[in-house]
């Protein structure tokens, strides 16, 4: 057999059906069952129609989370549910477990498999109508405020492990996305400038602090691609990357794309007073935002670097690097 991982996209992506189908016999569902195929990036993830009812099936990436740093993800979307902040349901296997685990010949390993219940919407990303534009980053400021509080109040259950978006886990010797520093488009002089500059950002992050009141549990993947609008309500999905970082961090990652248009400014500050009506949030925090926007592109290079055979690491890798050997030199000269 050819190795799985030189497949292409699409034949990885049968196999992943292959799978998932499998693994629909955990929850009582017929692995006859209609697949339809969402997306396949780390993840793959389909839908499922199965008896006039509908979910979304998600194959997870090989080695990306242990057992137990999924089963405390999946409890953390339970809990947010159940403070009123709409997530996708959880839909648990006939034993009760939050998700199973699958081998079949056509996969080299055994994959972790969740399911959740179908919830209609249309990501922000993909709204025709951006004619309201502030008024939508103003609500997702609010989302994302209302997540942090929930995180402060909450205490999680016995055994609850995420990873962490600390300076070690951004910044350290195998960050959680990957040695971004070893992204071939880099040259060695731009690879000994950003050494440099992880030595001064490590620093200012320690100066920082881990505060209650800047750092807890973030979902760090806060993007309008992962925000789904039906009528007035917004979901939040895709919660495979949550873990404890700085609230900066996960600001800065919900704008990171609007950081490129020309109404940034207006959309930081819709975002700003969205977030501000449901939590605190200080001016000397505010002010870190480029740092933090550095270590987004950085672990942005990072996720292209170990995932190149995406198709987003073969359209953006190069662009990326530029980006960060840019925002480098910059940091540098102001440092």
């Amino acid at each position: 057999m050819r190795d799985f991982y030189q497949l292409s996209p699409e034949l990885q992506t049968e196999r992943f059906k292959m799978l998932a189908a499998e693994a629909l016999e955990s929850w009582g569902l017929d692995k006859g069952a209609d697949l339809e195929l969402i997306k396949h990036r780390e993840n793959a993830v389909f839908k499922v129609t199965a008896g006039g009812d509908r979910y979304v099936v998600r194959v997870h990436r090989w080695g990306y989370h242990s057992d137990d740093e999924l089963r405390s993800e999946l409890q953390w979307v339970e809990a947010l549910s159940r403070s009123g902040i709409d997530t996708p349901e959880v839909v648990k296997t006939r034993r009760g477990a939050f998700f199973t685990t699958v081998g079949i010949d056509a996969v080299p390993e055994p994959r972790q498999v969740a399911l959740f219940r179908w919830v209609n919407g249309v990501p922000i990303s993909d709204l025709a109508d951006k004619q309201d534009e502030l008024t939508m980053h103003r609500r997702i400021g609010e989302l994302m405020a209302a997540l942090h509080n929930q995180a402060a109040e909450w205490t999680p259950p016995h055994g609850f492990i995420r990873h962490s978006w600390d300076a070690e886990g951004l910044l350290g010797a195998n960050p959680v996305w990957g040695r971004f520093w070893e992204l071939s488009h880099l040259s060695d002089p731009q690879r000994e400038k950003i050494h440099r500059a992880r030595g001064i950002i490590r620093r200012r992050l320690q100066d920082f602090g881990h505060d209650k009141d800047r750092y807890g549990l973030i979902h760090c993947d806060f993007l309008p691609e992962n925000l789904l609008k039906n009528g007035d309500t917004v979901r939040i999905i895709d919660f495979d990357d949550c873990g404890y970082g700085w609230h900066m961090f996960d600001i800065v990652t919900s704008l990171f794309y609007s950081t490129y248009e020309e109404n940034f400014e207006a959309v930081k500050n819709a975002f700003v007073e969205g977030y501000r009506s449901r939590r605190k949030i200080s001016d000397e925090q505010l002010e870190t935002f480029d740092l933090f926007l550095l270590l987004r592109v950085m672990t942005s290079c990072g996720w292209v670097h170990t995932r190149p055979e995406t198709e987003t690491a073969r359209q953006f890798s190069a662009l990326l690097a530029a980006d960060l050997s840019i925002k480098v030199e910059a940091f540098l000269e102001n440092s």
